[in-house]
């Protein structure tokens, strides 16, 4: 399955007709009769069973699949929970999104209770509709192999990404039957509020990161009165749902790529890379050409692109990925394989981590970002990627500016996306860093003005989610006063980023412990899986 581009929307509000059979709870906090029977269910907790679950509780919710029509089919909503270790000082629930769309939330209990926040919430995790534990949405998976998908394709390989677009449609067509128009944000949001109202609490506080953060500001828009302390870590934008957050991530890249050039050429002495910003940039595309011409087994020019936007995320270990150009460029042939080899172990662990439908879901993915309209002409798309490819081919080329199965939905959203707005809960803390490339750093200041919510800004750095990641110990203490004692941040107030490496550190990477240093990120990753970054596109 190939994930090309998303898709384009501008955020409107839900119609008052759509709004009054939705059979949700009102802003003034009554649920309709339709609705109630699945507020009053009474869950049946067991201890949870799954990698990573230990000392949970597990149970699973009915909710409608349609909440326009709550008399008709029903879906299981799974949920864990992590009680307060503090009943004393409990202050009520906390649920957690981990990002996506599309991944699994049911690990988010057992991520956060080693927080402060553990103590005094009770901390609830759940797979969104359509994800793991919860009823799936299944696409069937298109065979795409006859398709060249690169990430700088020639003008006879842009119909390529159209094909590929239409026929993963197709396949979800096929196979995600009545459920695939209502896995919504939206409907995310409702599940949401049901879980609220089983659980017993008047009010839900919540943690989302990356898809999240939007995910909890349509909550809050949906059932104001039922939130109360929110925290968007690592924000979309609330005007660029879908297509353009992917153009944004694509250019983000492409900025953060420049920051590297800009330091491996005051670290030449040590890199070797070149003197100047744009001689480094000519030492990566030097390599790229070389693998064009030449690729080393399947590892060619877009590999070395989509792992260059793997390596450069996390600047703390830009030694990694100096040493992975220079072993490519410079290299005898050994180091140029341990380079090669070490960039394709990146992508395979990428396309593995979103291959596991345990913890993500790549046809939720697929499925949620249809609920906003998309472009349908292919002639701006073409244009979008011929741009693309030439200006950020680093991020990702022309692969997130392409045709999206979106682009050619076959069914129609029952209802436009919601508009977001704060009216009626209290102030909450957006976290957002100046070069995260997951989720461009104008979103967090434009979800803060679009909510009036406090900002918190991780200065010159690139990583993405903040909140109880090691090393980010100002972010944390931070959100820990406000979710814990409702003591807000200032209204825009910044922690420092992430150090750049110690290139005199005896641990440096180099062309010799290329793939070793590699494996030490991906083993990382596993220990912090949150927030959920987006999918890699690839073919």
């Amino acid at each position: 399955m190939v994930g090309v581009a998303a898709l384009t929307g501008v955020l409107v509000a839900v119609p008052p007709a759509a709004a009054d059979t939705a059979g949700t709870a009102d802003t003034a906090g009554t649920v309709s009769p339709e609705l109630q029977r699945f507020y009053d269910q009474e869950p049946a907790w067991k201890p949870c069973t799954g990698e990573g679950l230990d000392d949970l509780e597990c149970a699973r919710i009915t909710v409608p699949m349609d909440y326009a029509n709550p008399r008709g089919e029903r879906i299981r909503i799974a949920v864990s929970r992590h009680r307060a270790t503090d009943e004393d000082g409990r202050r009520g629930i906390l649920l957690a999104n981990p990002g996506g769309p599309g991944g699994s939330g049911l690990g988010m209990a057992a991520f956060l209770r080693g927080q402060k926040i553990g103590e005094v919430y009770d901390l609830i995790g759940f797979d969104p509709r359509g994800i793991g534990e919860s009823t799936r949405i299944q696409c069937s998976v298109p065979d795409l192999d006859d398709l060249e998908l690169p990430t700088r394709p020639t003008a006879g390989q842009l119909h390529n990404f159209t094909e590929a677009a239409r026929r993963t449609e197709a396949g979800c067509d096929r196979t995600g039957g009545s459920l695939r128009p209502h896995i919504t944000t939206a409907n995310t949001a409702r599940d949401m509020d049901v879980i609220r109202g089983v659980l017993g609490e008047d009010k839900a506080n919540y943690l989302g990161y990356s898809y999240g953060t939007y995910l909890g500001a349509v909550y809050g828009s949906l059932f104001p009165e039922k939130l109360d302390r929110s925290v968007l870590d690592s924000s979309i934008h609330p005007d660029r749902i879908w297509r353009d957050t992917w153009l944004a991530m694509s250019r983000a890249h492409t900025e953060n790529v420049e920051r590297f050039t800009r330091w491996a050429a005051e670290n030449d002495d040590k890199l070797g890379l070149g003197d100047t910003s744009e001689a480094v940039f000519r030492s990566m595309e030097d390599v790229a050409q070389r693998l064009h011409d030449d690729p080393i087994d399947d590892f060619d020019r877009s590999s070395f692109d989509m792992a260059v936007a793997l390596l450069n995320r996390d600047q703390g270990e830009w030694d990694v990925l100096a040493a992975f150009i220079g072993g490519l460029r410079d290299g005898d042939d050994a180091q140029v394989r341990e380079a090669a080899d070490a960039g394709a172990l990146r992508l395979a662990a990428s396309r593995d981590r979103f291959a596991d439908d345990s913890a993500f879901s790549p046809s939720t993915f697929a499925t949620v970002r249809c609920e906003a309209d998309w472009p349908t002409g292919l002639g701006a798309y073409y244009a979008d990627m011929r741009e693309y490819a030439a200006e950020h081919p680093y991020g990702m080329g022309a692969m997130l500016s392409a045709p999206d199965p979106c682009t050619f939905r076959s069914y129609t959203p029952a209802e436009k996306p919601v508009e977001l707005k704060r009216d009626g809960y209290p102030t909450g803390v957006v976290v957002q860093s100046h070069y995260d490339t997951q989720t461009a750093y104008e979103g967090g200041p434009a979800m803060a003005q679009r909510l009036r919510d406090s900002l918190i800004i991780v200065e010159d750095d690139s990583n993405h989610g903040y909140y109880g990641i090691p090393g980010y110990d100002c972010v944390t203490e931070q959100i820990d006063d406000y979710l814990i004692d409702g003591i807000l941040p200032g209204s825009a107030t910044t922690c420092p980023g992430a150090p750049f490496p110690d290139l005199d550190a005896p641990d440096t990477a180099d062309e010799e412990n290329l793939t070793e240093k590699v494996q030490e990120q991906i083993d990382e990753e596993e220990e912090h899986p949150v927030p959920l970054p987006a999918p890699l596109p690839v073919s």
